[in-house]
């Protein structure tokens, strides 16, 4: 797994698998984004389907849902699901849903993920449902956004206050990347905080995994009245997806899964593929740049991708220190680059952060860096996106912290993306330390006699590369590939109608785009 920011690669993956994370981004080029809804009619119920299930699950899907007005005009609930779907009796957990009710006829509920994992649905949908899904979808659909086990409003992991999690973010390990003495010291950085969020969030910390929560989905499409399951999954959101079509082909609806996963990918793979995505989108990136008059770098591109590896080595070397105490180390700086390279319009943002360090001046790329961690300018954080990503991914994936096996991966991350890999590895430290041992294999999701299933993919997509799209449309037994050529992560309802026209004729008319259609 590799660094999300701060210390070495003990937390996350370096991107935010998340369309959540565009909007972010997004949201620093706009002064403000106003959603319209039409009020929804007053508190209601949902009626659940009637299932076929096991005794001891019967009581949750057969819940009533009682919806309250919520969010400027949305509706909101809670559900319970099993802590614990292999012993329904062992406990609760809560899931908290919001949805936008159709605007024209419904054909059903439409649940939404933004990715992540550790993605809020819910905010998702409530802040930015003109972003999750077009008004084509939200005519024909309740668009319900949900928070995963361990997320958010949801059940949640609990680990370290604010001033724990700004150490643990941003701290910097001192000694040489990738010795003993150093790898020393972020086993133990990662022995603490996984023994916090044990301490702090008890016996659901080791069922936060994705096929629970493709349990949890079932039950919510059933308790939502859906004998079938619409779903539209971005980033990680499409393994969610994926996982869900294996459990449940027969409930499949119609899936959407945009900037896929591949299941079968190892962490390690995942890692090498993100940090050759990153490099590759860092290039478009100063393509671009050196075409403006503003631009903080000159020559050719390789010229400006040795100033930026340059740059990584001297903050390495001699971090920055920052107005409020903290400094900027390399791995901060590798968010800070990240974080606007998930969607070309900030693209400037990336420039004056460049500027600015080079001048001296950690500001602006703290601010990048915070706003990719939900950091708010107060000094907490805005959600529990850090603990539920590492927690999720630590029973996701299998991971080996041996040295010789670190370093010698650490050596190809190098080779394959050389300014971006280098701080990209050394991530198995932090679940191969976790309280919890992943007992996961991944390998291809076939889901055999589901529905179609429509997978999108961008050709420069930074955070969830298209091979990864080009994989699992292939891995499917009924998948069908749509390809945005472009960039950005992600590619649903941004700019391109070819897009957006095919997702909506899929979603709601079940007509797949031509074989090979390309955008």
């Amino acid at each position: 797994m590799t660094t999300r920011s701060g210390r070495p690669a003990l937390r996350r993956h370096a991107v935010r698998t998340a369309a959540a994370a565009v909007v972010a981004v997004v949201a620093l080029t706009l002064t403000g984004c106003v959603t319209w809804f039409i009020p929804p009619k007053a508190a209601t119920t949902s009626t659940p389907v009637k299932e076929q299930v096991a005794e001891d699950l019967q009581p949750f899907y057969s819940q009533v849902l009682t919806w309250k007005s919520c969010s400027g005009g949305m509706q909101c609930t809670t559900a319970k699901a099993p802590r614990d779907w292999a012993d329904p009796s062992a406990g609760e957990v809560e899931l908290a849903l919001v949805r936008q009710p159709a605007k024209g006829t419904k054909q059903g509920s439409l649940l939404v993920n933004p990715g992540g994992p550790g993605g809020s649905g819910f905010d998702f949908v409530a802040d930015s449902v003109d972003y999750a899904t077009d008004s084509t979808l939200q005519d024909h659909f309740d668009i319900v956004g949900f928070d995963p086990r361990g997320v958010g409003r949801s059940s949640a992991v609990k680990c370290y206050d604010a001033k724990q999690m700004d150490d643990y973010l941003y701290g910097i390990t001192p000694g040489v990347r990738g010795s003993d003495a150093w790898i020393a010291e972020n086993t133990k950085i990662s022995k603490d905080f996984g023994a916090a969020c044990d301490t702090n969030t008890g016996a659901l910390l080791g069922k936060v995994d994705t096929v629970s929560a493709a349990h949890d989905l079932d039950l919510l499409r059933a308790v939502l009245g859906d004998t079938k399951l619409n779903y539209l999954g971005y980033s990680y959101g499409t393994y969610l997806g994926a996982v869900y079509a294996e459990l449940y082909p027969d409930k499949t609806g119609r899936l959407v899964l945009d900037g896929a996963l591949d299941p079968a990918a190892s962490n390690f793979d995942v890692t090498k593929v993100q940090a050759q995505g990153f490099e590759s989108a860092l290039r478009a990136y100063l393509g671009d740049c050196l075409q403006q008059k503003d631009c903080p770098f000159d020559g050719t591109v390789e010229n400006g991708m040795a100033t930026i590896s340059s740059l990584l080595a001297s903050v390495e070397k001699s971090p920055i220190r920052n107005s409020d105490g903290r400094e900027l180390g390399a791995n901060t700086l590798v968010t800070a680059i990240i974080y606007p390279l998930y969607d070309a319009t900030a693209w400037s943002y990336l420039s004056d952060m460049f500027s600015s360090v080079m001048k001296g001046s950690a500001a602006t790329a703290f601010t990048l860096a915070d706003a990719y961690n939900n950091r708010k300018s107060d000094g907490t954080y805005g959600d529990n996106s850090t603990e539920a990503f590492l927690a999720i991914n630590c029973l996701d994936y299998t991971y080996d912290d041996a040295p010789a096996v670190m370093r010698q991966q650490a050596a190809e991350l190098a080779k394959a993306a050389p300014v971006i890999g280098p701080y990209m590895s050394y991530g198995d430290i932090g679940c191969a330390n976790w309280p919890f041992t992943s007992t996961v294999k991944r390998g291809p999701i076939a889901a055999e006699g589901s529905a179609p299933i429509l997978v999108v993919g961008t050709t420069n997509d930074p955070a969830t590369p298209y091979v990864w799209a080009k994989n699992l449309s292939s891995e499917l037994q009924n998948g069908h590939l749509l390809t945005y050529k472009g960039e950005g992560h992600t590619a649903y309802n941004k700019s391109n109608s070819c897009v957006n026209n095919a997702v909506d004729d899929f979603l709601v008319s079940a007509k797949l785009p031509a074989e090979g259609k390309t955008c």
